[in-house]
């Protein structure tokens, strides 16, 4: 049986004739707008993969890439991505100013242990360049943060 004509009888179970039309039509639906699929207002957190660690299953994460792509740097890459999400999982008090501090901090660092990873091992001048940047800019702001954080945390 023929992929479509099992969508149509789907559809026709589904939804009558009118689901019939639109299962046989050759309507592209890669840019169909989702605020008009149904499932547009369904809760995920009723969706039983709610808490299932994206780093596990095959080809999600950042994690993702393995086998010959995967070096020395790329193992670091993941260290540091894992560390940060880790420390980035603070328990939230209930003030935005005090958990985006928080929150900000491990998210900083890990741009700096991904930056010295670049430095380590990129070899583009512009991205090496940027990592500097990057590492001077996150460390200041760091700095701030904590002071912050020992100012006006409760």
């Amino acid at each position: 049986m023929h992929v479509i004509t099992k969508a149509a009888l789907a559809a026709l179970a589904l939804g009558g004739a009118a689901g019939v039309a639109l299962a046989q039509s050759n309507m592209p639906t890669q840019n169909m707008p989702m605020q008009n699929m149904p499932m547009q207002n369904m809760p995920m957190q009723n969706m039983p993969m709610q808490n299932m660690p994206m780093q596990n299953m095959p080809g999600m994460g950042h994690g993702a890439m393995h086998g010959a792509a995967a070096g020395p740097a790329t193992a670091e890459f993941e260290e540091a991505n894992a560390r940060m999400h880790k420390d980035m999982a603070i328990a939230f008090s209930g003030n935005a100013d005090v958990d985006f501090a928080r929150g900000m901090i491990p998210h900083h660092q890990g741009a700096i242990d991904m930056a010295r990873i670049e430095l380590k091992y990129g070899k583009d001048p512009e991205l090496r360049k940027l990592a500097e940047d990057i590492i001077k800019a996150q460390e200041s702001e760091i700095a701030f943060l904590k002071a912050w954080i020992a100012k006006n945390a409760k």
